[in-house]
């Protein structure tokens, strides 16, 4: 019977990755990474206590934040594409069939890299994660029952935010965290709040066929409204900020509760 679970890879040189979080790996110093969000862990997953939980980890990246967790005592299962999975690229009419293959092709290869410099970090830092590989929209039972679930800047990524979150959602038997950057005005979330709407902002534009890999900017009303109908029916919303390589950004996270 074949296992759910990657195989560790411990033959990686540093030259071989690709890091997706700034980290400060025991043996090699600090790699630079898009995100820097040392010292913001706690923000990120909202602060919600892990110790003594199984935490299923959407969207592992690097694994900054599944290492994290389980220095705080958490048992982790990250989960991530591989490069024999498809991103949810924007289908823009346009685009020929050789721009479509060319930018999936290079997608595949920065997920290619991306996997590799969790394997590298998941050495260095004598992790005990286990990976799934594979769509979100496909979490496989075979998985288990989890304490929580957490999706960190993934969902604006995805085609289908609910879908998702529905697909994991129903391994968990506590609590889940969703994270996200906040992209709207001001005015435009008190404008939508005064109606009493939840709201999100599809991205795309078929006059610039960008972006191809971003679909949603979403708001913490919406996926308080989503959380809601997947059965958390207790919602907590807090803001925080974190550099990046693009500057300091504002983001939100919502912990929802069964």
């Amino acid at each position: 019977m074949n296992s759910i679970y990657a195989t560790a890879r411990n033959d990686l040189s540093i030259e071989q990755c690709y890091f997706y979080h700034t980290m400060d790996l025991p043996g090699v110093g600090t790699v630079e990474g898009e995100w820097d969000i040392r010292g913001h862990e706690r923000e990120y997953l909202g602060h919600l206590s892990v110790e003594g939980k199984r935490v299923l980890e959407m969207g592992t990246a690097s694994g900054f934040l599944c290492f994290y967790m389980e220095r705080q005592g958490a048992e982790v299962v990250a989960y991530d594409l591989s490069e024999s999975d498809s991103w949810d690229i924007v289908p823009y009419w346009t685009m020929s069939t050789e721009q479509v293959q060319k930018l999936v092709s290079e997608r595949k290869r920065l997920i290619a890299l991306l996997n590799n410099g969790y394997w590298f970090a998941h050495r260095a830092m004598n992790s005990r994660a286990q990976v799934v590989y594979g769509s979100v929209y496909g979490v496989p039972e075979e998985i288990g029952p989890v304490d929580i679930v957490t999706f960190t800047s993934i969902l604006l990524h995805v085609r289908d935010p609910f879908l998702a979150m529905a697909g994991a959602s129903r391994l968990a038997r506590e609590s889940m965290v969703i994270t996200e950057k906040v992209r709207e005005h001001p005015q435009t979330l008190e404008m939508t709040e005064g109606l009493g709407l939840p709201y999100m902002r599809f991205l795309p534009d078929a006059e610039k066929l960008e972006p191809w890999e971003t679909w949603w900017s979403l708001t913490p009303q919406i996926v308080c409204r989503f959380a809601a109908v997947l059965g958390f029916r207790s919602t907590t919303t807090r803001y925080f900020e974190v550099p990046s390589r693009w500057g300091v950004e504002k983001m939100f996270s919502v912990v929802a509760h069964r």
